[in-house]
């Protein structure tokens, strides 16, 4: 039953997110989608595995990411979660990894997401 409510609400988030169409993402979004992963980062390591809630919160993420402006934005925002929760960092970066979801940058305390989205748009 409780999977079934963590479905619900990252559905729930996501479309929510969506919605506000060609708006940049929101941080608050990202840290309330991230939520799900909190047991992962806070072993800051793979054991536990992220599970299932945690890579569905990372594949919304990245569904989210429909335009530079989303682009750069979801970037800022792990790059203050990096930041913020250092001594997490590493169980952080390695979520797209673990969860088979390809953001397309490195999330890392020196990734830059303006020179990121600028390659972007050079393609």
């Amino acid at each position: 039953m409780g999977a079934h409510r963590t479905m619900i609400r990252v559905l729930m988030l996501l479309s929510w997110a969506t919605s506000i169409g060609g708006s940049a993402v929101e941080c608050t979004t990202v840290r309330e989608l991230i939520s799900f992963c909190a047991t992962f980062i806070s072993n800051g390591s793979p054991d536990p595995y992220p599970g299932t809630p945690c890579c569905e919160a990372v594949t919304n993420l990245y569904m989210m990411t429909h335009s530079t402006d989303n682009r750069r934005s979801l970037c800022g925002c792990l790059m203050g979660l990096v930041t913020a929760n250092n001594s997490n960092s590493t169980a952080i970066a390695t979520l797209p990894g673990f969860c088979g979801v390809p953001l397309g940058f490195t999330i890392g305390p020196d990734t830059d997401c303006n020179l990121y989205v600028y390659l972007l748009c050079l393609e």
